[in-house]
């Protein structure tokens, strides 16, 4: 099972100080957290792209690029690429690019975002958001899979004799996941394709994630890509610890209260009930993190987010060494152990091209 953190790229203010960062000292700080997090053993660092303030990562190919080259072994993703209002053409050449920089370590997750006024600034419409992400992610499959493309649909111009470079590496294409909060639409979309689907987990009860996943991997068997239990599951979640979990409570409470998503809303105790996040100690968070399996089965990438709402880039590089000393140990092991042996790890290159060479000997 694969383990890592994500980020949203937010600038806010920091509410026990009032300092906020410049946008370069964010930046500066993200790859100091993606570095620090391959250090303390993690597996993923994902970026989430944005076009708005108080979000710095409009360009996260760019960003990913920067950190691939001062890292060995970190899997580098999105947190989402927006699949609706960039050019599929783009996406393909983009990261098909960042494949070859990284040597394989990339894949990304497809989603829509949660800023509507996006679709308006690269020129389309809110209201087609499901029928854009379902026509360009069927011509960016393409791209990446067929040498020369022709190629008509409804919402670009059409593509004749057109060849995405550079080449997937390795003629693999980077593994795609299919992100959402609440569109069942994209869970059909990600079962179609044999895709992993990501749901972010962070946001809704528990009951809502179950129902997600349970559509998408009952539609992955009846697409014919295995049993329900082999769908390739993502999960997202928040945590804040300290050793002693009042001390975490005590401590993540005012960042909670004006975080810019869920601030000035339901209080932590409510939130942390009804959803996911899970502030405590670290072995709260594995007992929390381990009972996520009991609602949406074997899965394959759990990644927390941990760097929101003006955390200081201290407090986030302590909460990755809890993380990396403590908590993902234990989760290894223990998820490990109850995984059965015909469900399938998280896929990566290497797997991929193992899979495709296999595929050539056998014909």
């Amino acid at each position: 099972m694969q383990f890592g953190i994500f980020s949203v790229s937010d600038i806010t203010t920091d509410p026990t100080t009032g300092q906020t960062p410049t946008e370069g000292e964010r930046i500066k700080n993200i790859v100091t957290i993606a570095k620090h997090a391959e250090e303390v053993g993690l597996d993923v660092f994902a970026l989430g792209e944005h076009h708005n303030e108080p979000f710095f990562s409009s360009s996260p190919t760019t960003t990913l690029a920067y950190i691939a080259a001062q890292t060995d072994r970190l899997l580098l993703s999105t947190a989402t690429t927006l699949i609706t209002t960039n050019d599929p053409v783009k996406i393909a050449e983009d990261y098909a690019m960042l494949q070859h920089l990284s040597g394989g370590r990339i894949d990304l997750m497809m989603g829509r975002g949660n800023t509507g006024p996006v679709y308006p600034w690269f020129g389309k419409d809110i209201r087609a958001g499901i029928p854009l992400a379902i026509e360009n992610y069927a011509l960016l499959h393409q791209l990446w899979r067929e040498q020369v493309v022709d190629w008509q649909g409804k919402f670009r111009t059409p593509l004749q004799s057109f060849t995405s470079t550079p080449r997937p590496l390795d003629d693999v294409p980077p593994f795609v996941w299919h992100g959402s909060i609440r569109s069942p639409e994209i869970a059909e979309q990600a079962a179609y394709y044999g895709d992993g689907f990501f749901a972010n987990h962070i946001f809704w009860p528990a009951s809502h994630t179950q129902r997600m996943i349970a559509l998408y991997r009952e539609r992955f068997a009846h697409y014919g890509h295995g049993d329900p239990d082999q769908a390739i599951v993502g999960l997202g979640g928040q945590v804040f610890m300290r050793k002693n979990s009042q001390d975490a409570v005590d401590e993540f409470r005012p960042y909670f209260d004006n975080a810019p998503v869920y601030g000035h809303g339901p209080s932590l105790e409510d939130f942390t009930r009804e959803t996911p996040l899970t502030v405590g100690s670290p072995q709260q968070v594995i007992d929390r993190t381990l009972g996520f399996r009991d609602y949406v089965g074997d899965y394959q990438r759990q990644l927390f987010l941990l760097d929101h709402a003006g955390l200081p880039v201290k407090t986030v590089l302590e909460q990755l060494d809890l993380l990396g000393g403590e908590v993902v140990p234990v989760l290894r092991k223990e998820f490990a152990a109850l995984k059965p042996a015909h469900v399938p790890d998280a896929p990566t290159h290497e797997s991929l091209l193992a899979a495709k060479n296999a595929k050539k000997v056998d014909a």
